[in-house]
Protein backbone atom coordinates (compact mmCIF):
# COMPACT_ATOMS: atom_id res chain seq x y z
CA UNK A 1 0.00 0.00 0.00
CA UNK A 2 1.51 3.34 -1.02
CA UNK A 3 1.29 6.61 0.91
CA UNK A 4 -1.67 7.93 -1.11
CA UNK A 5 -3.70 4.78 -0.48
CA UNK A 6 -2.83 4.91 3.23
CA UNK A 7 -4.03 8.53 3.48
CA UNK A 8 -7.26 7.76 1.63
CA UNK A 9 -7.93 4.71 3.82
CA UNK A 10 -7.28 6.68 7.00
CA UNK A 11 -9.59 9.50 5.90
CA UNK A 12 -12.29 7.00 4.90
CA UNK A 13 -12.14 5.15 8.23
CA UNK A 14 -12.12 8.43 10.18
CA UNK A 15 -15.21 9.71 8.36
CA UNK A 16 -17.01 6.39 8.94
CA UNK A 17 -16.26 6.58 12.67
CA UNK A 18 -17.45 10.18 12.91
CA UNK A 19 -20.67 9.28 11.07
CA UNK A 20 -21.29 6.34 13.42
CA UNK A 21 -20.62 8.52 16.46
CA UNK A 22 -23.00 11.23 15.21
CA UNK A 23 -25.66 8.56 14.62
CA UNK A 24 -25.30 7.17 18.16
CA UNK A 25 -25.64 10.62 19.66
CA UNK A 26 -28.86 11.20 17.75
CA UNK A 27 -27.31 13.96 15.67
CA UNK A 28 -28.20 12.30 12.40
CA UNK A 29 -31.74 13.54 11.72
CA UNK A 30 -31.28 13.13 7.97
CA UNK A 31 -33.96 11.01 6.24
CA UNK A 32 -32.80 7.51 5.31
CA UNK A 33 -32.87 8.06 1.53
CA UNK A 34 -30.67 11.16 1.87
CA UNK A 35 -28.27 9.32 4.18
CA UNK A 36 -27.86 6.62 1.51
CA UNK A 37 -27.04 9.30 -1.05
CA UNK A 38 -24.50 10.95 1.23
CA UNK A 39 -22.92 7.59 2.03
CA UNK A 40 -22.66 6.92 -1.71
CA UNK A 41 -21.00 10.30 -2.29
CA UNK A 42 -18.51 9.55 0.48
CA UNK A 43 -17.75 6.15 -1.06
CA UNK A 44 -17.39 7.65 -4.57
CA UNK A 45 -15.06 10.37 -3.26
CA UNK A 46 -12.68 7.81 -1.74
CA UNK A 47 -13.00 5.52 -4.77
CA UNK A 48 -11.95 8.37 -7.08
CA UNK A 49 -9.11 9.42 -4.80
CA UNK A 50 -7.78 5.87 -4.94
CA UNK A 51 -7.91 6.13 -8.73
CA UNK A 52 -5.69 9.23 -8.57
CA UNK A 53 -8.33 11.95 -8.93
CA UNK A 54 -7.88 15.22 -7.07
CA UNK A 55 -11.22 16.23 -5.57
CA UNK A 56 -11.61 20.01 -5.52
CA UNK A 57 -15.28 20.46 -4.63
CA UNK A 58 -18.15 18.54 -3.15
CA UNK A 59 -21.82 19.43 -3.49
CA UNK A 60 -20.80 22.62 -5.29
CA UNK A 61 -23.49 25.13 -6.15
CA UNK A 62 -23.19 28.51 -7.80
CA UNK A 63 -25.74 30.34 -5.70
CA UNK A 64 -27.72 31.65 -8.67
CA UNK A 65 -28.34 28.41 -10.60
CA UNK A 66 -30.52 25.78 -8.93
CA UNK A 67 -28.90 22.45 -8.12
CA UNK A 68 -25.45 21.23 -7.24
CA UNK A 69 -22.62 19.10 -8.58
CA UNK A 70 -21.87 16.10 -6.38
CA UNK A 71 -18.11 16.07 -7.03
CA UNK A 72 -15.69 18.15 -9.06
CA UNK A 73 -12.27 16.63 -9.60
CA UNK A 74 -9.16 16.77 -11.73
CA UNK A 75 -8.16 13.65 -13.64
CA UNK A 76 -4.76 14.88 -14.76
CA UNK A 77 -5.44 17.95 -16.94
CA UNK A 78 -9.15 17.06 -17.32
CA UNK A 79 -11.72 18.80 -15.11
CA UNK A 80 -14.47 16.32 -14.27
CA UNK A 81 -17.99 17.12 -13.11
CA UNK A 82 -19.24 13.97 -11.45
CA UNK A 83 -22.79 12.96 -10.64
CA UNK A 84 -23.08 10.16 -8.09
CA UNK A 85 -26.06 7.83 -8.03
CA UNK A 86 -26.40 5.44 -5.11
CA UNK A 87 -28.61 2.39 -4.70
CA UNK A 88 -28.96 -0.21 -1.96
CA UNK A 89 -30.12 -2.91 -4.41
CA UNK A 90 -29.64 -3.88 -8.03
CA UNK A 91 -32.97 -2.86 -9.50
CA UNK A 92 -34.20 -3.53 -12.99
CA UNK A 93 -33.03 -0.06 -14.00
CA UNK A 94 -29.39 0.78 -13.29
CA UNK A 95 -28.64 3.79 -11.08
CA UNK A 96 -26.93 5.69 -13.88
CA UNK A 97 -30.14 5.83 -15.92
CA UNK A 98 -31.61 8.23 -13.34
CA UNK A 99 -29.74 11.13 -14.97
CA UNK A 100 -32.26 12.57 -17.37
CA UNK A 101 -32.02 15.48 -19.82
CA UNK A 102 -33.07 17.99 -17.18
CA UNK A 103 -30.32 16.88 -14.78
CA UNK A 104 -27.76 16.95 -17.59
CA UNK A 105 -28.74 20.51 -18.46
CA UNK A 106 -28.48 21.56 -14.81
CA UNK A 107 -25.01 20.01 -14.60
CA UNK A 108 -23.95 21.75 -17.81
CA UNK A 109 -25.10 25.14 -16.49
CA UNK A 110 -23.31 24.60 -13.19
CA UNK A 111 -20.16 23.43 -14.94
CA UNK A 112 -20.15 26.56 -17.08
CA UNK A 113 -20.44 28.72 -13.94
CA UNK A 114 -17.63 26.83 -12.25
CA UNK A 115 -15.30 27.08 -15.25
CA UNK A 116 -16.01 30.82 -15.56
CA UNK A 117 -14.81 31.45 -12.01
CA UNK A 118 -11.49 29.63 -12.47
CA UNK A 119 -8.46 31.95 -12.39
CA UNK A 120 -6.94 30.68 -15.63
CA UNK A 121 -7.59 32.51 -18.91
CA UNK A 122 -8.16 29.38 -20.99
CA UNK A 123 -10.86 26.92 -20.01
CA UNK A 124 -9.56 23.43 -19.21
CA UNK A 125 -10.88 20.37 -21.01
CA UNK A 126 -14.07 19.23 -19.28
CA UNK A 127 -15.70 15.84 -18.90
CA UNK A 128 -19.03 14.81 -17.38
CA UNK A 129 -18.88 11.50 -15.50
CA UNK A 130 -21.38 9.39 -13.64
CA UNK A 131 -20.41 7.10 -10.78
CA UNK A 132 -22.99 4.51 -9.77
CA UNK A 133 -22.47 3.23 -6.25
CA UNK A 134 -24.20 0.09 -5.03
CA UNK A 135 -24.28 -0.21 -1.25
CA UNK A 136 -26.05 -3.56 -1.02
CA UNK A 137 -26.28 -4.72 2.61
CA UNK A 138 -24.04 -7.71 3.29
CA UNK A 139 -22.08 -7.26 0.07
CA UNK A 140 -18.92 -5.49 -1.01
CA UNK A 141 -19.46 -1.94 -2.30
CA UNK A 142 -19.67 -1.84 -6.06
CA UNK A 143 -18.72 1.07 -8.32
CA UNK A 144 -19.42 1.70 -11.98
CA UNK A 145 -17.63 4.72 -13.39
CA UNK A 146 -18.90 6.09 -16.68
CA UNK A 147 -16.32 8.53 -18.00
CA UNK A 148 -17.64 11.03 -20.50
CA UNK A 149 -21.24 9.98 -19.86
CA UNK A 150 -22.51 13.00 -21.73
CA UNK A 151 -21.01 16.13 -23.25
CA UNK A 152 -21.60 19.85 -23.47
CA UNK A 153 -23.97 18.88 -26.27
CA UNK A 154 -26.51 21.56 -26.86
CA UNK A 155 -26.23 25.28 -26.26
CA UNK A 156 -27.29 26.45 -22.85
CA UNK A 157 -29.43 29.24 -21.57
CA UNK A 158 -28.01 30.85 -18.43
Amino acid sequence: MNLREMRVSLAERSLARLNRLAGRRGQNATPAHLTVGLDGEDAALFYLQRKGYTIVARRWSSGDVPGDVDLIAWDGPMLCFIEVKTRTAHDLTPAETAIDDHKRNVLRRLARRYVRQLPQTTAPPVRFDVVSVYLVPGKEREFKHFKGSFSWGETWRD
